[in-house]
């Protein structure tokens, strides 16, 4: 006999009607003890599912006298023997509901505290930071175990259709050297080499492309990001990606390779059937149609520029944002007049917590509108407003007026949450490519940068504007992949010629000679032929947790972080000793009432 099957004969949750009259050894966590008059019954859980253990008269009193003195969450070994339950007693509920094991011997291999911080319960009610902190015991309980097979699964299925189709998974480096991926990078200081430091990936970009200059032709890996930023409950400083990239490709074969991956986890993970192609639209329509490059199409609500119409209506609000070069912009809910004001509220404060002002609206009645906007509605310029909206009577007009950048993010908003109070958002899932993205966006304080990252390659018609020194109108070869509202990733064709790569550095005020310290590994490649590539990432915690319709994205990670980038389990990040730093020629310059104290264990 092997050390595991010396160790058990079969796992809980796999015992039916057909292992009746067997001997079984079961190896698990005591879930739940109770107490008949003598008759000891304990649900006994491992990883496949809960089997009921019962000692009655015809069990050993040793046993016996072991079920009554378990704790909630005691480890386990049990032998004994399978047989049906009585009639009456069955568990529809449960897969093992047909039987039950009479026990002959029971071991603990290990006693649990009797107080745990929170009881193991499917339905559990805890705070999500308690959850995280006692994270391996929120991962007993079976919405999380399912959460973790499900990913597990999705992962295989991932390898499994991109091995099929030749790729090869190639692993590359945890330590590398600080580049601008967008945000910033986690740094970690050299020992060795005191003064220098390496940079967490924000992503593979560099190493992919150069496995493409290697000949490598086909590569992906689900790789370990990492990304110094803000969080949102989207977001986590630590994610995975699936990484892929190709050479000789157009945007048509990345955009169907991508298809394949993920019509294929559908129906291998949750065994539904999703259309291929995918919907596609170009970021201006995106914009001017949704005011957001991830739109959700799920919702059939439409942005309007009101910039004509609303600049007659003598709306001092809309002509002072207008004289700025601002927006005004909106759209209708269908019968959302049976809105109350407590939810037309929520609205207003939607467009609020985005950055802007606010939300001037109004309802549309067989006499007339009422509302705040109601009163500049009036005559014509009025008539002509609302028919600019195609407004009929029981509707809610919802209006923003801001400048374009707080405008976009605001009426994102302010339609995703109309939607939602009305029930207009769909059930069937909407994957669209949004395609044509700009190379370049412009800051708040006048800035360019570029859109995606500084390795795409923008439209071949515009590479001579681009040297020329045109930022504004300049096109990318870059898309993204929008799933319900999400952004799950983005791709692009990228740049494989050395001078072209060195003339977008130098737009983004990257001069040559730091360009060629920052990038002499990828601009020395691209001196020996580097062939035309492509690629895309997809973050997959974010797809999982779309996918599996889970609550946060961190219902989807094993250990994930806080929004404040911390770590309850771990209790990380946390000071380390002065030895350490010194060996690191590291000193900290922290005000003394600031300074963490010490902490040895970690």
């Amino acid at each position: 006999m092997s050390a595991s099957a010396a160790w058990r004969t079969h796992r809980c949750g796999d015992l039916r009607a057909g292992n009746i009259g067997e001997s079984v050894t079961l190896c698990g966590w005591a879930a739940n003890r109770r107490d008949h008059g003598g008759v000891f019954f304990v649900d006994l859980r491992d990883r496949a599912g809960i089997v009921q253990l019962i000692a009655d008269e015809d069990a050993p009193a040793e046993a016996g006298q072991i079920m009554g003195g378990l704790s909630a969450e005691d480890v386990i070994q049990v032998q004994g023997k399978v047989r049906p339950r009585i009639t009456g007693q069955k568990n529809e509920d449960r897969a093992t509901g047909e039987v039950e094991v009479l026990v002959e011997s029971v071991r603990v291999l290990s006693h649990s505290e009797p107080k745990l911080p929170f009881q193991v319960l499917d339905d559990l009610d805890a705070p999500e930071t308690l959850r995280m902190k006692h994270r391996y015991l929120d991962l007993r309980r079976t919405p999380m175990k399912q959460l973790m097979e499900l990913r597990s699964r999705a992962n295989h299925s991932i390898r499994t259709t991109l091995q099929e189709r030749d790729f090869l998974e190639v692993e590359t480096p945890m330590l590398t050297r600080s580049t601008p991926e967008g945000a910033r990078d986690y740094l970690v200081p050299s020992r060795v080499k005191p003064g220098s430091w390496y940079a967490l990936p924000q992503s593979p970009q560099v190493f992919k492309q150069l496995c493409m200059v290697g000949g490598l032709d086909r590569y992906f890996q689900i790789a370990r990001c990492m990304r110094d930023e803000d969080l949102r409950a989207d977001r986590q400083p630590e994610f995975t990606q699936l990484d892929l990239e190709m050479s000789f490709v157009t945007e048509e074969d990345v955009y169907a390779l991508v298809e394949d991956v993920v019509v294929a986890l559908y129906q291998d993970v949750l065994g539904r059937e999703i259309a291929q192609p995918f919907e596609r639209m170009p970021y201006t329509e995106a914009i001017e149609k949704y005011a957001s490059d991830k739109p959700d199409l799920r919702i059939p609500i439409e942005i309007v520029d009101l910039a004509g119409p609303g600049g007659q209506l003598g709306f001092v609000v809309y002509d002072k944002v207008l004289e700025r070069g601002g927006w005004v912009r909106g759209f209708r809910v269908p019968a959302g007049a049976s809105l109350s004001r407590k939810q037309i509220d929520s609205i207003e404060q939607s467009a609020k917590d985005a950055g802007a002002g606010g939300a001037a609206w109004c309802k549309v009645t067989a006499d007339g509108s009422t509302g705040p906007l109601s009163r500049f509605l009036e005559g014509d310029p009025g008539q002509a407003f609302l028919a600019a909206l195609g407004a009929e009577s029981g509707d809610l007009v919802v209006t923003i007026a801001d400048s374009p950048r707080r405008a976009l993010v605001a009426l994102d908003a302010v339609r995703r949450k109309a939607a939602e109070l009305t029930d207009m958002v769909g059930e069937a899932d909407r994957l669209v490519w949004i395609t044509e993205f700009p190379l370049f966006e412009e800051s708040d304080e006048g800035e360019w940068h570029p859109a995606h990252h500084p390795f795409t390659s923008p439209v071949l018609e515009d590479v001579d504007a681009l040297a020329a020194g045109q930022k504004e109108g300049v096109r990318s070869r870059a898309y993204d992949l929008v799933l319900n509202g999400v952004e799950l990733g983005s791709g692009s064709i990228r740049i494989h010629d050395r001078d072209l790569q060195q003339t977008l550095f130098s737009a983004i005020g990257i001069p040559p000679a730091e360009a060629q310290v920052r990038f002499t590994h990828l601009l020395e490649a691209f001196r020996y032929g580097a062939p035309p590539h492509g690629g895309f990432a997809i973050g997959l915690d974010r797809l999982y947790a779309e996918m599996f319709e889970a609550e946060s994205i961190r219902d989807v990670i094993a250990f994930p972080k806080t929004a404040s980038a911390m770590c309850p389990l771990t209790e990380a990040p946390a000071p380390v000793d002065d030895e350490q730093l010194s060996e690191l020629g590291l000193a900290l310059d922290l005000q003394e009432a600031d300074a963490p104290e010490p902490n040895s264990s970690h």
